[in-house]
């Protein structure tokens, strides 16, 4: 990479710095969708149609130039042998770039970027909770991708911990919810109802801490697995850790519903 690629990504970097508001999310978005690996696979795979589907359109247009040349002249000269090698090798073109393009169709495309995350606003008890949530998730899901790799576990272990992980974490984010609609109640309430709202806001935010170490558990069992080079003992605590936070899960869950 050049210096003048590395100072216009500087200067871009700078700018998308400067903006505020919905203009500066899009942007940010824009950004994350392209480094997106999965979005990534798929523009390779249309590059490789297109390339494919441009080196058969040569091969067959020089193929058949070389036919009315022959056709068309009593003495083509080189004209026809130019043709012909170019519709050969467009032909050579056009077999390689549709193999690659049949080989990336056959991989499977990676996981798509979570959606992002807005955070609870700077003075709400749900806020440092769902912040840390956002930081869990990312490290839930790096985890369980180099587990699943390096296949230290089995397959369905790590797909009912990665369900069991975002089932969590929406219920998270239910109470999450929940508590800033109380919040915002509380400002609107009388002064003689607004202890009992406090209180009940404390609790709410007790029920997220106790998820969030509940989703603690699940990524020390994920790193433990990672980490061991035996498979019988990860796989357990996986397992163990994966049951417990489906079952505080549940219980948000009715909790919220409640």
């Amino acid at each position: 990479m050049g210096p003048r690629r590395h100072e216009l990504i500087k200067m871009g970097g700078e700018l998308v710095g400067q903006l505020r508001g919905p203009a500066a999310q899009q942007v940010r978005e824009a950004i994350a969708g392209w480094r997106d690996p999965r979005a990534k696979a798929l523009r390779q795979r249309r590059r490789a149609v297109r390339r494919a589907r441009l080196w058969t359109a040569t091969g067959l247009t020089t193929g058949t130039g070389a036919v009315v040349v022959e056709t068309a002249s009593a003495a083509p000269g080189i004209a026809v042998p130019a043709l012909i090698g170019a519709a050969v090798v467009s032909g050579v073109a056009a077999v390689s770039t549709g193999v690659r393009a049949w080989r990336l169709h056959k991989q499977p495309l990676p996981e798509g970027p979570p959606p992002p995350i807005v955070l609870p606003g700077r003075g709400s008890q749900a806020r440092e909770p769902m912040s840390r949530l956002a930081e869990a998730e990312d490290t839930v899901r790096e985890l369980l991708t180099q587990l699943s790799a390096a296949a230290l576990v089995p397959p369905d272990a790590v797909t009912e911990a990665r369900s069991t992980g975002a089932e969590a974490a929406s219920a998270l984010r239910a109470v999450a919810a929940r508590i800033q609609v109380v919040e915002r109640a509380r400002e609107h309430a009388p002064p003689v109802d607004r202890g009992h709202l406090t209180e009940s806001i404390r609790a709410l935010r007790a029920q997220l801490d106790q998820g969030m170490d509940g989703y603690g558990a699940l990524i020390a069992a994920s790193a433990r697995a990672l980490a061991a080079s035996s498979v019988a003992t990860p796989r357990h605590d996986l397992t163990d850790a994966t049951d417990r936070l489906a079952a505080l899960a549940s219980a948000l869950r009715e909790l919220s519903l409640g």
